[in-house]
């Protein structure tokens, strides 16, 4: 059985969220290793101020996977060419990274602690209500006094890794070069909405739904990429089949470096958003406007779930994590039946 024989099964979850309400859109996709995939859409790219469908082809803000799909991918690449190590500290790319105090806490931070979120960095701060000029945005981030804390997933830790990016490209995120079917600049009337804005005044279309990636140029290391389910398909299955990182770098995203964490990625733990069901050897990572990718090496198989859920409003229960984990519960169990 292919796997179009099940994709409308294991899109029941999301399409009885769809019907209740609790989401406007959605487009499910699952690949295999060698390259078989099925894709499943239903609902509405917009439903503020006027309703379009969603279709395969929509355009989701993909909000923090931007932290595995762009910013772990390139440092990790960055690695293989010998331009950076992941035990590197910032400051080898970044040298006045707390420049005032050269025994600053912050300036003892390696590549691999800022992946894998085991920094004393906070999780956020609003960058963006301190001012909308990129450049004076990255100057505060690089100069803050971070009150030191236990370790956490972290927005800051991804800003600093995206500036590092930066440095080493001589060009700023959003002018680089991206693969196929991913995009920091989309076109608005190809995207799914997001939030109508209380800050901004609009409602969000095309243009990043995170304030701090906005207020730092349109993207950042924590977010601002754009893409469909089909760049999110190829991506996945680059590293299923090794096309897309190097032995050592697959290695890295797969083994652990703390609990839950491995080199950019969350790894599976029970009661995760990807569900119990999927092999210890899964990776996946979620985003805040509704979106999430997990990774099953130990099968060969992927699937990405993208959804709007943020629109027209954040504050409201969308049940996006009782949704995630059904749609992985289906995946697995509807796969395995395929022997």
């Amino acid at each position: 059985m292919p796997l179009t024989d099940l994709i409308d099964k294991v899109f029941a979850p999301a399409a009885n969220s769809i019907e209740n309400g609790n989401i406007p859109g959605a487009v499910l996709g699952l690949v295999t290793a060698d390259g078989e995939r099925s894709v499943r859409w239903a609902g509405y790219a917009q439903i503020e101020p006027v309703r379009e469908n969603v279709s395969r082809a929509t355009w989701f803000d993909l909000a923090s996977l931007t932290k595995v799909i762009f910013t772990t991918t390139r440092i990790l690449q960055l690695v293989e060419e010998g331009r950076v190590a992941l035990d590197d500290p910032l400051v080898n790319v970044i040298p006045d990274l707390r420049q005032y105090d050269m025994n600053a806490a912050e300036r003892r931070l390696t590549f691999r602690q800022c992946l894998a979120h085991q920094t004393h960095l906070p999780a956020v701060e609003p960058l963006y209500t301190y001012g909308q000029d990129p450049n004076t945005l990255r100057a505060f981030v690089l100069q803050r006094v971070w009150q030191p804390g236990p370790p956490v997933y972290s927005d800051i830790n991804y800003i600093l890794l995206g500036i590092a990016i930066e440095r080493i490209a001589g060009q700023a995120l959003i002018d680089q070069p991206l693969p196929e079917r991913f995009s920091f600049r989309p076109d608005p009337k190809l995207c799914a909405a997001t939030e109508k804005d209380t800050w901004r005044g609009r409602v969000i279309r095309g243009e990043v739904h995170d304030e701090n990636a906005f207020a730092l140029g349109g993207a950042s290391g924590h977010a601002g990429l754009f893409g469909t389910i089909d760049g999110v398909l190829d991506f996945a299955r680059s590293l299923l089949d090794g096309s897309g990182l190097s032995p050592d770098s697959i290695k890295a995203i797969r083994r652990r470096e703390a609990e839950k964490r491995t080199v950019g990625w969350e790894g599976f733990y029970p009661g995760w958003h990807g569900g119990d069901s999927c092999s210890p050897d899964t990776i996946g990572h979620t985003g805040f406007t509704g979106t999430g990718l997990w990774i099953d090496f130990e099968r060969g198989l992927a699937w990405s779930l993208l959804t709007n859920r943020v629109h027209p409003s954040r504050h409201k229960d969308s049940g996006i994590l009782a949704l995630r984990r059904a749609t992985g519960e289906q995946v697995i169990a509807l796969f395995d039946q395929l022997g």
